[in-house]
């Protein structure tokens, strides 16, 4: 028997399959598909090419503020989103000078660690 993981439409299936012969006497394979849950993804906030250089979040968290929109120009430091987790309020910046090329969250967006919060052309 081998296992795959299959996704349609957005959602994970474990399957097993299992290899028959063709003679009459073999047992009729049944489908054991359990579905298990599979991450959402996240529309980009704003159209855009992507920038050369990813703002990602540095823990996970929710978006309560997007304090900068496409074609901004920024500085080392400057505010692009500002990021609740565990009742505080995070600032995502900046980390070189360069201009937004996209924002790839919504405010009330969940994100985990990692997650593209935004690209930079710098």
């Amino acid at each position: 028997m081998k296992r795959y993981n299959i996704t349609v439409n957005g959602t994970a299936y474990d399957v097993a399959v299992e290899e028959v012969s063709n003679d009459a006497s073999a047992p009729a394979a049944v489908p054991s598909a359990a579905p298990k849950a599979a991450p959402k993804a996240a529309a980009p906030a704003a159209s855009g090419s992507a920038g050369n250089v990813k703002i990602t979040a540095p823990m996970p968290g929710t978006i309560v503020e997007v304090k900068a929109k496409v074609g901004d120009a920024v500085k080392n430091g400057t505010v692009i989103a500002i990021l609740e987790a565990m009742k505080m309020e995070n600032d995502v910046v900046a980390d070189r000078d360069g201009t937004i090329a996209s924002i790839n969250v919504n405010k009330g967006d969940s994100v985990s660690t990692g997650a593209v919060i935004a690209t930079i052309n710098a």
